[in-house]
């Protein structure tokens, strides 16, 4: 994948396809187009509809899912560090996200994250120069994804017992030619708070 200014995307992903895209999804509505690509720090958006609380979920070493080291120019078999956190508004959940980097970069060019704690990724991430961000990427994800399935724990079953599909996003922030892939997953209840709301577009 090939990196870009973290203010503005100029290359288009180059990475064969593998359900993730970088030219938008022909079934999603233009509000979801709109949050899908929406620049800049999420957390700055999600602020302006309401209380935005961060939970960490999970931290850990753990082997990265298949198209998570595509993405990343990842050997298999080599483990990542993988946080997983869930994000609420007016006590909601709405957002899961899932950060992953290997433990040379976690050592090295991203250490700064050892000190995160509750605090988002944007803290660290947009206003550092050497920072790039890639293309947006989005698919529409169910479990096995591990994106997915960070989904299923605060969203309900579908019908006849089917796992819900979830819009995604990701990309990739390089500093110092170390990969950081950022994915977030938005739940029904990020999709019915805005669209309840009069001001979506933040």
């Amino acid at each position: 994948m090939i990196p870009c200014q973290a203010t503005r995307c100029l290359f288009p992903s180059t990475h064969p396809a593998n359900n993730w895209s970088s030219l938008g999804h022909p079934l999603s509505s233009p509000l979801q187009r709109y949050w899908l690509s929406r620049p800049g720090a999420l957390t700055a958006g999600l602020r302006a509809l309401g209380t935005l609380e961060l939970t960490v979920v999970s931290e850990r070493l753990v082997q990265p899912f298949a198209d998570e080291r595509q993405a990343m120019g990842l050997q298999a078999h080599r483990p990542a560090r993988v946080r997983e956190i869930e994000m609420t508004i007016n006590g909601a959940v709405c957002i899961t996200a899932r950060s992953v980097l290997t433990p040379q970069a976690w050592a090295s060019s991203w250490k700064a994250l050892r000190g995160l704690g509750r605090r988002p990724l944007a803290d660290l991430l947009y206003d550092d120069p050497r920072v790039n961000r890639s293309v947006f990427e989005v698919a529409r994800l169910q479990s096995p994804h591990p994106l997915a399935r960070l989904g299923d724990r605060f969203a309900a079953v579908g019908l006849n017992g089917h796992r819900q599909s979830y819009w995604c996003r990701r990309s990739v922030f390089w500093r110092d030619g170390h990969a950081l892939l950022v994915a977030e997953c938005f739940l029904p209840k990020f999709w019915e708070l805005i669209s309840a709301t009069d001001n979506a577009k933040v």
